[in-house]
């Protein structure tokens, strides 16, 4: 390992394995239990997949990680000859991750900083990538995690549901149960908050919560130079064409991406799901980055969880 900092993240940060092999970064599985199965997110099953056996309604559930699996990445990396180990997972308020994270640095050989991004999806893969490319200059673990924590506390994810029924199945749905009542008569519009999903507002149809993405994202966005994720599941067109909207719109866009969300975030958030993220942008890379899958974007692909 040619750097001294090594980056560990989960497969709900959704980044493209083109950047995850250029960066070094190390992903660790969540996994989707179907039946009596035991999946590994996005290995051995796909969004695909789940996005089907949500809408026919059958039992899909997941769960965390074992600390061993962290327990092993940690010594991997450091057989590798990192000297240190920046690790980044989804929100500890919507997953059990974090806490199977800390509990393998407890017993790592080298040091190991578990950061709780307090955010799933591009929330944690955009401060991911701050972290890899900061590790890869050959900055200092200290210098490596603020990377990552300060892009994290800039990040802002907004998104809507068709239904929120899986969140609720799920228990993710916090503050959002306000919105249970009138359910069938509106599309929600959730955000991450505190590192939990909370009710943003109402709207009546899929365009006009397409359109509310769009202006929330824009008004983020500022003046300022962006990278930006549009999220899927199960809703490519309309997430292509939100990403065109943006990309003519936000006056200083560094990146866009689609990225459509792999089976344990589609677990909760069920087909249709359509969101935005949005972090400061980083300086341009020393290579090029990865190819995009859709209009003006670069996509990706991992997963997130619930508490088990």
């Amino acid at each position: 390992m040619s750097q001294p900092v090594a980056v560990v993240t989960d497969s709900t940060a959704y980044l493209d394995p083109a950047e995850v092999e250029r960066l070094g970064i190390i992903v660790i599985p969540l996994q989707v239990i179907v039946g009596n199965r035991i999946l590994d997110d996005g290995t051995q099953i796909d969004a695909s997949e789940v996005a089907a056996a949500l809408k026919d309604w059958s039992p899909v559930s997941t769960s965390r990680p074992t600390p061993q699996r962290f327990a092993d990445a940690y010594e991997r990396a450091a057989k590798l000859g990192a000297t240190g180990v920046v690790s980044l997972h989804l929100s500890a308020a919507l997953s059990g991750t974090v806490e199977s994270a800390r509990l393998a640095a407890q017993d790592a050989s080298v040091p190991v900083d578990v950061i709780d991004s307090r955010s799933l999806a591009m929330g944690l893969g955009f401060p991911v990538l701050a972290a890899a490319e900061a590790a890869r200059r050959g900055a200092a673990m200290p210098e490596v995690a603020a990377a990552a924590r300060a892009r994290a506390e800039a990040t802002h994810s907004f998104f809507y549901v068709d239904t929120l029924e899986h969140l609720r199945r799920g228990g993710r749905i916090g503050a959002a149960a306000t919105f249970l009542g009138s359910a069938l008569a509106i599309k929600p519009l959730l955000h991450i908050t505190d590192g939990t999903i909370a009710p943003l507002e109402k709207v009546r149809t899929a365009t006009r919560a397409l359109a509310r993405l769009e202006d929330l994202a824009i008004r983020a966005a500022g003046d300022r130079p962006v990278d930006v994720a549009v999220h899927h599941l199960a809703a490519l067109t309309r997430a292509q064409t939100l990403a065109g909207h943006l990309s003519t719109r936000i006056p200083n866009l560094a990146t866009i991406r689609v990225v459509e969300i792999g089976p344990v975030v589609g677990v909760h958030v069920g087909p249709g799901m359509l969101g935005v993220t949005l972090a400061p942008a980083l300086p341009s890379p020393l290579e090029d980055p990865p190819n995009s899958d859709s209009p003006p974007s670069s996509p990706s692909a991992n997963d997130p969880s619930p508490h088990p």
